[in-house]
């Protein structure tokens, strides 16, 4: 998996765009078949069939209706495809498929969108940019349905790739975080013969993370993350998002629409945790939550059991919560309600799992943290 490009200016963690050449290189890979896309070969093995030259047969309308032979050869593999689910999006569409036509990318590129079933403007909208963007070379896939009903954003991207052709995906909407940085969809890129090798997007629908879930297969089938320290995506609020919680970009289709944003967070949370348990305190015998504060005590309260019983203390630097000794967690079905320390995090014992939001504090978590000469990944983990 290739994660690309972080920069640090509206987000702490921001990784991958198409626009760094270096990112397209290398020798052409088989494209993503629906029914073999969760294929069990290793990546250099990938036998994944071409894709179906018509994704979507019964809405002919939404098809690309012209080549661009005149200017990329049949020949000529593309390297990049831009990866666009699309539900309701006009109102962003126009600057998203601007930003797309402004990429200084100097490879091959196409344009793969999926319109899921939107009821607004947004197919007129892609339809006019296609002319645009097939004017600057880059070569325009459009699909979708008109069922009554959206399939939801793992639907949309499954197809969206699988009517694309470039060697590499690279992903453009927006994704729910919560609560401080993490690897979130539209900062990486991979290749279609790896994302043939993790399968295809959970398309359980609404209140699913299929870009969440993508990612963990990711990693337990030996993935690994790529940091460029260069600034290649630009974030912004959306401020009509649910809970205020669903990033809106500039490079992107639309914020995700939950009606239900907080069954969304705590779904999100709750993969997350059983992620966190598996990945690293399966391997502890005991560990020290640095936070003792609403984040720390839901990461306790959100614990299987077991792992409950291995939080040794909360740490933390407000006095106040030091003061108080202890945290009581009344829920406990045990008769004798558990009672964890509650001490200053010089005097904690590592490993730590870190619930502090990172660039909020003016540097000062990061100085304190760095007191202790730790290691990421074996002293402390983040979960922030």
């Amino acid at each position: 998996m290739c994660v690309q490009g972080v920069r640090k200016r509206e987000m702490s963690e921001e990784v991958g765009a198409s626009r760094s050449p270096s990112s397209a290189a290398g020798g052409q890979v088989p494209f993503l078949h629906e029914e073999l896309c969760d294929c069990d070969s290793v990546p250099a093995k990938c036998k994944c069939p071409a894709a179906p030259s018509s994704p979507v047969p019964d809405n002919p309308q939404l098809q690309s209706r012209a080549s661009l032979d005149s200017i990329i050869g049949e020949g000529c593999r593309i390297q990049v495809s831009v990866i666009l689910p699309v539900h309701n999006s006009e109102c962003w569409l126009d600057e998203c498929l601007k930003s797309v036509v402004e990429q200084d990318f100097e490879g091959t590129m196409e344009l793969s969108a999926f319109n899921d079933a939107s009821k607004d403007n947004s197919i007129n909208i892609i339809e006019k940019w296609k002319l645009k963007l097939e004017d600057v070379g880059i070569r325009v896939v459009i699909g979708g349905h008109d069922s009554p009903q959206p399939q939801g954003v793992g639907f949309a991207k499954n197809q969206a790739v699988i009517q694309s052709s470039g060697t590499y995906l690279c992903f453009l909407d927006s994704v729910f975080t919560s609560h401080g940085p993490t690897v979130i969809m539209p900062t990486w890129f991979c290749s279609r013969e790896w994302f043939c090798h993790v399968g295809k997007f959970d398309e359980g629908g609404k209140g699913v993370p299929e870009d969440l879930l993508f990612f963990y297969d990711h990693i337990r089938k030996g993935g690994g993350v790529f940091r460029v320290d260069q600034c290649l995506l630009q974030y912004r609020y959306h401020p009509q998002a649910a809970t205020h919680s669903v990033l809106e970009i500039l490079w992107k289709s639309s914020p995700l629409e939950l009606a239900d944003g907080e069954e969304e967070m705590e779904t999100i949370w709750n993969h997350r945790v059983r992620f966190l348990e598996d990945r690293a305190l399966k391997h502890w015998t005991s560990f020290t939550i640095w936070n003792a504060g609403k984040q720390g005590r839901k990461l306790y309260r959100s614990l299987s059991p077991a792992n409950q019983k291995k939080v040794a203390a909360f740490c933390d630097v407000d006095e106040n919560k030091i003061a108080k000794g202890f945290y009581t967690y009344q829920e406990s079905k045990e008769r004798r309600k558990p009672q964890i320390p509650i001490q200053h995090f010089k005097d904690a014992t590592p490993p730590f799992i870190i619930c502090v939001k990172l660039d909020l504090t003016g540097g000062g978590f990061e100085e304190n943290l760095a007191t202790l000469d730790l290691k990421e990944g074996l002293d402390y983990y983040h979960f922030n």
